[in-house]
């Protein structure tokens, strides 16, 4: 498999771009190498500049979960197109995604339209320290809310140290009212509001982590985290940028039955394009601008093209849900992988919530990032480059969670199957 043309276009976007990426997450840096130039996408296949095909298990990090290209959706962006590309001006479809998403997901009664999961997650702990009139938001180790300055922070010492900068540009003042736990830790979580809780605003957290891997929270650690936030009136936020639709159409907590005070979203839910939301209960969101007090505004909010593409993609998935096809699929993976794996005699471990999923090179259950910094991140490198080489496509970091489409076919599955099962015995040896 020949990509000339890639390095070439890849060495050009470097003389004109940090890295020559627009999101770290693009550059390869977790597997080494440079990154594949895309042309095209069809269905569950990306289409690179000299004309390979991959199976895709990106999905552009979560959005297409009914695959690219979607026939629904491109009729909506189309007929949108022609109609404007913005306004900067109240529609009616803004308010048809908004009905969409509050029947959807439980915990939302209202809910703002914004451009990204980052602005989403930003504009939450925003609403959370307006609404309770306190500093300090809860964050945990391993998860990922965008590059907001006061949740781009690492753990302190201790469990109940506040927060440092995790990126030059960050001040110190920044992170000064972030607190960083352990993931999936109730004790630890105890602990803080023991000592902080007066203090907290409100705590931030995926219910399912997929930036250290597919990692589900725990049924005690939720049930902990939906009481003492009751209890010391703090606001509960579930980042559900990438969950939400994903898992269920609910979310994970539809699935899980616990509903927090507020919820972003993102991916899904703007059909891929840039779209992101946050909502929750109407006597929290009714603190925002213009019916409060809480700043937050965009220009593109709301976007007539981008609202097109999420409420097509939202309909698709109620009237046609694919959800049962998609355990379906997902469980047939990550079977696969596994017996695989086991028949290479690789330590690993595969973690799976509906049709997202880590192999994870390290034999142990990951359930904080404690646990998935000791995966083997060499070993998954070799793996990914193999799969690349087979035609199929990973997320370029052991600390990424793969989706699967409902545009994957069965064969779409075996052939990746197969891929694994041809690359995994190479591995065997290479471990620490």
């Amino acid at each position: 498999m020949t990509r000339q043309r890639s390095k070439q276009i890849f060495e050009r976007a470097k003389q004109l771009m940090p890295g020559g990426v627009n999101s770290p997450a693009r550059a390869f840096g977790g597997v080494g190498g440079e990154p594949i130039v895309m042309e095209r996408a069809d269905g569950a296949y990306l289409f690179d500049v000299d004309g390979n095909r991959y199976i895709d298990y990106i999905g552009s990090w979560g959005p297409m979960i009914l695959g690219h290209g979607h026939p629904q959706v491109r009729a909506a962006v189309h007929a949108a197109v022609d109609r404007a590309m913005t306004f900067g001006a109240p529609t009616e479809a803004e308010s048809e995604l908004a009905e969409l998403i509050v029947a959807a997901v439980p915990s939302v009664e209202m809910v703002r339209l914004v451009n990204s999961g980052t602005e989403a997650t930003m504009s939450a702990i925003r609403l959370a320290r307006g609404y309770t009139g306190r500093d300090v938001i809860v964050k945990f180790a391993g998860n990922y809310h965008g590059h907001v300055d006061s949740l781009l922070v690492a753990a302190g010492s201790s469990a109940a140290t506040l927060a440092v900068p995790d990126s030059p540009g960050v001040t110190a003042g920044t992170g000064r009212d972030t607190l960083v736990l352990k993931y999936n830790d109730v004790n630890g979580l105890q602990a803080a509001f023991d000592q902080h809780g007066s203090r907290i605003a409100g705590v931030i957290l995926e219910p399912v982590v997929g930036n250290m891997g597919c990692v589900p929270g725990s049924r005690p650690f939720l049930t902990a985290l939906r009481e003492l936030t009751t209890e010391h009136g703090s606001v509960l936020i579930f980042d559900e940028v990438m969950t939400g639709f994903r898992v269920a159409y609910g979310g994970v907590q539809s699935l899980v039955g616990i509903t927090p005070d507020l919820t972003t979203l993102g991916k899904i839910v703007g059909g891929g394009m840039p779209l992101g939301a946050y909502g929750g209960r109407a006597d929290i969101m009714s603190q925002m601008l213009p019916a409060g007090r809480v700043f937050q505004a965009g220009t593109l909010s709301g976007n007539p093209v981008a609202t097109a593409a999420g409420i097509a993609t939202l309909k698709s998935l109620r009237d046609q849900p694919p959800y049962e096809r998609l355990e379906e699929r997902s469980a047939r993976l990550a079977a696969g992988l596994t017996a695989a794996a086991s028949a290479a005699e690789v330590p690993h471990t595969l973690a799976r919530v509906g049709s997202m999923m880590t192999l994870f090179f390290h034999p142990d259950p990951v359930t904080d990032w404690d646990v998935a910094a000791k995966c083997d991140k060499a070993r998954f490198a070799k793996f990914f480059w193999g799969l690349i080489d087979r035609g199929v496509y990973l997320p370029c970091s052991q600390y990424e969670a793969l989706f699967v489409s409902s545009a994957h076919t069965e064969a779409d599955i075996d052939d990746t199957i197969r891929a694994a099962a041809e690359v995994l015995p190479t591995l065997a040896g290479t471990g620490p």
